[in-house]
């Protein structure tokens, strides 16, 4: 199976959920009262019509019934949908290196037509070099076996396919200097990673942009995010912030549009990409 392929059954969770959703509060039904249907929590819910969850094609067809969708065509639609969203996607194999949050971030981050970051710790895991990535697991994951942190490395090497396959997403960063100076390995680590950068960044597809150290405090003051939007008329943006025991995935349209616009002015305060290409070549010159 592809990665789009894949990819693909985390959209299609995601847009039953929101049918399901917009159903349920059509008839006024309660989270509360939906769960109790399929003997279910308001939670449970709440994770289906986010599309976090595989459905169950019983729950399916009792909550269409409790929604009085009668007609069999739109309930065998719907069904099918539900079977077709709980394809295990290609990263289903690494699941014994992933933290369990993380498999759902792989699957939108596949599905996206554009992907928006500002990261600060390190370089973003779509540019990172193998060596570079390999020095990153190998210091988040203290005391693991050689096999799993190469598992680990494999997993992110076979994320960046996505970024130059054909159907490749607008990839926009802005990389904080911090994370350009922040040594992962040793010194030929850092210059293949500047190396690459400055070469991935003349990609039609990448608007790469460095916040320098100069500027001062900016509007990333929160620290990493990504914002990741859709083909899909029916999906709305997602932010994902990753924590250190789990991670947030807000789709609310007030949240989005504060991240959006805190994005919007890193943009507009760091230098454009064919400045920021100079000084990712300047510090490659002092490593």
């Amino acid at each position: 199976m592809s990665a789009g392929e894949s990819s693909g059954s985390v959209v299609r969770r995601m847009l039953l959920g929101s049918h399901l959703r917009r159903l349920r509060e059509a008839r006024g039904i309660t989270r509360e009262a939906a769960g109790y249907s399929i003997r279910a929590s308001e939670s449970k819910i709440s994770r289906m019509e986010l599309g976090r969850v595989s459905f169950k094609t019983r729950d399916v067809e009792d909550l269409l019934t409790l929604y009085g969708i009668t007609d069999e065509a739109e309930r065998t639609s719907l069904v099918s949908l539900a079977k077709e969203a709980n394809v295990a996607g290609w990263w289903h194999s690494y699941s014994d290196v992933l933290p369990s949050w993380f498999p759902t971030y792989v699957g939108l981050e596949g599905a996206a037509h554009l992907i928006r970051v500002y990261e600060v710790q390190f370089v973003h895991g779509l540019l990172q070099t193998e060596a570079y990535a390999h020095a990153v697991v190998a210091r988040g994951m203290k005391g693991a076996s050689v096999a799993d942190i190469d598992r680990r490395v494999a997993l992110r090497l076979e994320r960046q396919k996505y970024l130059v396959s054909e159907n490749a997403p607008e990839f926009h960063i802005v990389l904080d200097e911090a994370a350009l100076r922040r040594p992962y390995g040793d010194r030929e680590v850092m210059r293949g990673q500047l190396q690459h950068l400055i070469e991935v960044s003349e990609r039609p597809n990448v608007r790469l942009q460095v916040m320098p150290f100069s500027f001062g405090g900016h509007s990333g003051e929160s620290g990493a995010f990504t914002i990741l939007s859709f083909p899909e008329s029916d999906l709305s943006d997602v932010v994902y912030l990753e924590q250190l025991t789990s991670a947030l995935y807000l789709d609310k349209r007030e949240d989005v549009t504060q991240y959006e616009g805190a994005l919007k002015q890193l943009q507009q305060d760091s230098p454009g990409p064919s400045e920021s290409r100079d000084l990712l070549r300047g510090l490659l010159q002092l490593s």
